[in-house]
């Protein structure tokens, strides 16, 4: 099993915004082999740097199967409107990607 997720600064007040945005999105993530799940988790504010933490999750039966998503067709069409919401980011989203270890 793999999961990757992004983690984004969001610029307080926005906060609504970027959920609307997740909420709303055409996403085609159950039509790809080996997609099992998604997540959007909010983080606490963060008063004395003015964002809120946010991070996507998504989970995957493996690495190539995730792999495969970030080059597909689907991938694409997801990103296009990508950076044209009035969501404010502090800074570009941060990418981690996780093996999950077994038996542990």
């Amino acid at each position: 099993m793999y999961i990757a997720m992004n983690r984004f600064k969001v610029q307080k007040g926005s906060e609504d915004a970027f959920e609307s945005v997740w909420k709303n999105r055409d996403s085609s993530l159950s039509d790809m082999k080996g997609f099992k799940e998604f997540h959007l988790l909010r983080g606490p504010l963060n008063e004395t740097d003015g964002y809120t933490l946010f991070a996507s999750h998504t989970v995957w039966a493996s690495e190539a199967d995730f792999i495969a998503w970030t080059k597909s067709e689907n991938f694409r069409a997801a990103h296009r409107n990508a950076g044209t919401t009035k969501v404010h980011y502090s800074g570009h989203p941060q990418f981690e990607g996780f093996s999950v270890v077994e038996g542990a």
